[in-house]
Formats: C-alpha cells, sequence, structure tokens
C-alpha cells in the first residue's frame, strides 16, 4: 500500500455518484448477530464476545497481516442491533445554531459534497479493558487487544456540510445522534456523542477534521459499520465516529445523551456528582500490544521474532516514536524496528527479536510517541475499563 494513501484527497466524482445512484435502494434486513448475517463481513474470522448486540475482534495474529485493516479482520462495536432501514428512504437532518437548516438524503449528499479519502486508525475507548480487569473486575464487554483498526475513509467532510448551513458565532459543539435503538432498562434511546466545533472545522495538512463516512476500504460502508453514513473523527475514540447516523445538531454546549454524559468518562465510584464532574474522552492516548507471539506460547531458548503495533496519541503532530520490548520483566529492553508506514492518526507495525532464556515468564511491550508521552507502567482503576494503555505484558513459557 503506498503512503499517499494517507492523505485525504478527492475521490473520483463520476464513480462515487456511480456508487450512491447502485446502493440508494439497498434493504438492509434485519441483523441478529453473526451467524444470522450472511452480509456481514468477517464472520467467520472475528472472535465473538456477544452475539446481540454483536461485539467481536480479531485474532491479533490477523490484525497485523495489512497496515490497512481488511474489513473482515476490522472490530465490530455494537450496543444495539444493526439498525434495519431503506437506504434510498434514508434522511440525515442538520438543525441547531444554524441559519439554514438542512435535511438531506444520501444521494444528494454525496453529489452535492466532494469526498475525501483518508486512512485512519480507530480504536475503542475500552480496548485491552480484560487486562483492566485482572485489577478488579469492570463492567462492559472484556475486549483483548483486538479492538483496534486502520483503514481508508471516504465520504464528504463534515466541514464543508457545516458551512453549508452557516454555523451561528455563538456555537461550540456539533452533536452526533445514531439510528441504532439501545434498549436501557424501560428506556429506548439512540447512540449519541459530540466534538468540539473547532476540532470538527480543523481540516489540516490533508487530513479532514471530521469525515462523513459513505464507503471503507473503496467498498460501500457495510450495514455493521454503519452503512449508509457514519461520522469518522481523526485521533478519537471510536465511540464519538457515531454510525448510522440520522441527526447532527449545532449547539453551545456537548451532548447530553448517556453515551456523552454517563459514558466513556473515567470515574471510580459512579456518583451522580462524579459523572457530572468527569471530563468528556475524545483523543485516544499512546498504547501498543503484542501479536506475535500470542500468550500464554512455549518457545524456544534464543533469539525469538516478536512482532505487534503501536498507537500514538491522537494529536495531528504526533507518530511513534520508538517501541521498546523486555523479556525480563522491564530490567533491560529491546528497541523494536518500525516496519510500516508512520503517521499521525494511525498505527504502526513493529518488530524485533529478543533474547529469551528459561528464566523468561513473560513479555513486555511499551510505545512512546514524538511528544515524549510513554505508555505508563501501570494506570488508574476506573469503573468502564476505560483507556487501559499500560505496558502490556503476555506470559509464554521457554524450554
Amino acid at each position: 500500500m503506498k503512503d499517499s494513501a494517507w492523505y485525504s484527497q478527492p475521490v473520483d466524482r463520476r464513480a462515487f455518484l456511480a456508487w450512491s445512484a447502485a446502493t440508494a435502494g439497498m434493504i438492509l434486513a434485519p441483523r441478529f448477530g453473526m451467524a444470522a448475517d450472511p452480509m456481514l463481513h468477517g464472520k467467520d474470522d472475528l472472535k465473538v464476545l456477544a452475539e446481540l448486540p454483536l461485539n467481536a475482534e480479531p485474532k491479533l495474529g490477523d490484525l497485523i497481516k495489512s497496515w490497512v485493516t481488511p474489513i473482515k479482520y476490522f472490530y465490530a462495536r455494537n450496543h444495539a442491533p444493526v439498525p434495519a432501514f431503506d437506504a434510498s428512504d434514508f434522511k440525515l437532518e442538520v438543525s441547531g445554531l444554524v441559519n439554514r437548516p438542512m435535511t438531506i438524503g444520501i444521494g444528494e449528499l454525496v453529489e452535492r459534497f466532494s469526498p475525501a479519502e483518508a486512512t485512519l486508525t480507530m480504536t475503542c475507548a475500552g480496548n485491552r479493558r480484560s487486562e483492566h480487569s485482572k485489577t478488579k473486575r469492570v463492567s462492559g464487554v472484556q475486549w483483548e487487544a483486538g479492538t483496534i483498526g486502520n483503514a481508508i475513509w471516504s465520504g464528504p467532510k463534515l466541514s464543508d456540510l457545516l458551512q453549508a448551513v452557516e454555523v451561528k458565532p455563538e456555537a461550540k459543539h456539533v452533536q452526533f445522534l445514531g439510528l441504532d435503538q439501545i434498549e436501557r432498562g424501560r428506556q429506548t434511546i439512540n447512540f449519541g456523542a459530540s466534538i468540539p466545533l473547532e476540532k470538527a472545522m480543523s481540516d489540516a495538512d490533508g487530513i479532514p477534521g471530521t469525515l462523513l463516512a459513505t464507503k471503507m476500504n473503496g467498498e460501500v460502508l457495510p450495514p455493521e459499520h454503519g452503512h449508509p453514513v457514519r461520522t469518522v473523527v481523526p485521533g478519537y475514540i471510536g465511540a464519538r465516529s457515531v454510525k448510522w447516523l440520522g441527526k447532527i445538531v449545532i449547539s453551545d454546549r456537548p451532548s447530553d445523551n448517556h453515551y456523552v454524559a454517563r459514558a466513556y468518562k473515567l470515574v471510580t465510584q459512579g456518583d451522580a456528582k462524579e459523572w457530572e464532574a468527569a471530563s468528556i474522552l475524545y483523543d485516544f492516548p499512546p498504547n501498543s500490544a503484542i501479536c506475535l507471539p500470542h500468550a500464554g506460547a512455549t518457545l524456544k531458548p534464543g533469539l525469538v521474532p516478536v512482532r505487534g503495533y503501536a498507537l500514538p496519541g491522537g494529536f495531528p503532530d504526533r507518530t511513534i516514536a520508538k517501541v521498546e520490548i523486555s523479556a525480563d520483566g522491564g530490567n533491560r529492553w529491546t528497541e523494536a524496528k518500525i516496519v510500516s508506514p508512520n503517521k499521525p492518526f494511525c498505527w504502526s507495525f513493529w518488530e524485533a527479536k529478543v533474547k529469551v532464556t528459561p528464566m523468561t515468564k513473560s513479555l513486555i511491550v511499551r510505545a512512546t510517541d514524538s511528544s515524549g508521552k510513554m505508555q505508563p507502567k501501570k494506570v488508574d482503576w476506573n469503573i468502564k475499563g476505560y483507556f487501559f494503555n499500560a505496558w502490556q505484558e503476555i506470559p509464554v513459557t521457554v524450554g
């Protein structure tokens, strides 16, 4: 894959419009998990942690087969069943602090606004949550290190849409609402998110502040990944990239949706005052994982190849500066070689040859990004298990 695919760039307009016409009448049948969903990409390639709603991640060895993650290996994170609707009747509503509110269909959206393209990594705030639970059990899907993927996203830039609706001066936030229907107790709600307006408008150095993605890796956005349109926010946790996007509201404040006000924050007690005072999670922190050998592997003494991924902090000026591996509990470190493109908002792949002995009980990885920020040895516990980015340690046996 050429590095240039990372940069945001215009997409062939005629091809894009032809795609729009071909998919305008697509009917999305009800989907109830992997086994019952023949359209699901990677149904035989993901580890299913929950059937309904579908939550699944790839095996780590598969995850590093390609710097651009094939759709079949891209994790699936859902809070409700994939919504069923006729895409030809789809309408995106844009309202709030704007002079020109808009309701627009998917065909008009891609015809009116020139598409851009960018390769960007998406990761769940709960990535590696199962490791967090080793300290004390936390709620939520017990993810390993596979809720991360790097895709080529394309679609209109959110900034172009916002310019068209003429955002008012007092606006500060852009709120998103999906079409999925989530059952919470006796209530049915939609998944929502919001981002600062400044982020939405921050197109720079060829990277859109936010994409209204309609394609993924050159294919029509799959149903489980948000067809017909989703937001993709570079550098932000996946929860801010709303699938099945139905509404955009321009506001002077963040959304009061449950998944902004009462989730995706770092809290330790969970009382109302703590939730209200806690900061909203936006940009992801540096992280890394060993993908090969797998946890629990039996290795021969001597030099062994170790491979994995590393992710810089989610800022436009940050890349991976260094990845280190230890086979003796963190006393001595071997620097790994970066073997993939190393770009802002994207993961990098690394590999190293590390000497192991019968005394070796584990392998440890840590990464440092170009701002000098290194993964911490330990992280503070929180009740949702978000942002687990401590040094990753996997057990191995040498003999």
